[in-house]
């Protein structure tokens, strides 16, 4: 892999953000229900983080000589409480595979300083990953 190869990977994941972004807000805004209380708040602290994410990569890619890419993936609706955090969780699992795979590739490429900005990603991810696995009682 070459360092454009891996840009346009970041680049992937800034797209992801971007979903992840739009997701929460939609879900904050839609999920109803006194069992989802507590888990709104959260989500609503995975959503600034999201937007810390975000930044981190687009910083990283214009840090490696890209463009950060500003197309948002389609977002699926989804209004059910239960349903949304499912479609939260497989995101944020998948965000956090892309993570542990970028971080290696920074590190394979000899950008040890992308790969240490990318780190808190990574944790916050794993984190959002065992908040929305608790929420669904997994």
């Amino acid at each position: 892999m070459d360092q454009q190869a891996f840009i346009a990977l970041l680049n992937e994941d800034l797209e992801s953000e971007y979903r992840s972004i739009v997701q929460y807000v939609q879900h904050t805004a839609t999920i109803k229900g006194a069992e989802y209380l507590s888990i709104i708040e959260e989500l609503k602290k995975h959503l600034g983080q999201e937007l810390t994410h975000a930044t981190t990569l687009a910083e990283q890619i214009d840090f490696l000589g890209g463009v950060p890419s500003v197309t948002v993936p389609r977002v699926p609706v989804e209004t059910d409480g239960a349903a949304a955090l499912r479609l939260d969780l497989e995101l944020e699992q998948e965000q956090l595979r892309r993570y542990r795979e970028r971080v290696e590739q920074a590190k394979e490429l000899g950008l040890l300083d992308v790969g240490e900005a990318l780190r808190p990603l990574l944790q916050q991810t794993q984190d959002h990953v065992m908040d929305l696995q608790t929420a669904l009682g997994k």
